[in-house]
């Protein structure tokens, strides 16, 4: 379900004093029903090992079609990456996150910056943008729920177009795709620990 920018601007997250030029483009919930105050870290486990699920579907066939086009155009050159186009936030990151153990990522195009016991990030970077993934365990009326937010600083005239003609994608298929997903790894998760 989508929320609103505040309701990832408004909480004390980490992610705020790193990544401050950054725009939130996107705030995203996942209903995790029974989730407790501790169960981020073993979801966020369950998250990565279920990464192969989301190359599927009409949500798979868009990434390969971005990856493509990116290969095609050089927005995903080695040259456009973290540490050349731009830096790295893990430049950014004080001593106590920097020094965080992370998941592996070394199957994603995703560099993962920190993970602590209530929230998670990684970046990348391209020739359209600069965008973290920000995941946060927010208390609810019946527990805990898994929010997403995604933050961009697009390259110039071309990542705010590249955005602004990915967002229809995003609302109408990826981010749907992703909740079914993501909803879904959250139940075998719960029933596994019953």
């Amino acid at each position: 379900m989508r929320l609103p920018t505040s309701a990832h601007t408004a909480r004390p997250w980490r992610i705020h004093e790193i990544a401050r030029d950054f725009d939130t483009e996107d705030v995203w919930q996942f209903r995790t029903p029974g989730a407790g105050p501790d169960d981020f870290p073993a979801f966020l486990a369950a998250l990565q090992a279920e990464k192969a699920s989301e190359s599927s579907g009409i949500s798979g066939v868009l990434f390969k079609i971005r990856w493509k086009l990116g290969e095609i155009f050089g927005w995903d050159d080695e040259s456009a990456g973290t540490g050349t186009r731009v830096g790295s936030l893990r430049d950014r990151l004080p001593a106590d996150l920097r020094d965080t153990p992370t998941p592996d990522d070394s199957d994603s195009p995703l560099t993962s910056l920190y993970a602590l016991d209530n929230e998670y990030a990684a970046e990348i970077a391209n020739g359209t943008m600069h965008g973290v993934m920000h995941l946060g365990w927010v208390p609810d009326d019946t527990g805990y729920h898994l929010q997403m937010a995604v933050l961009v600083k697009p390259n110039g005239r071309l990542g705010r177009l590249y955005m602004a003609l990915i967002k229809p994608f995003r609302y109408l298929i990826v981010y749907p795709a992703m909740t079914r997903n993501w909803e879904r790894t959250w139940q075998t998760l719960a029933a596994a620990r019953r």
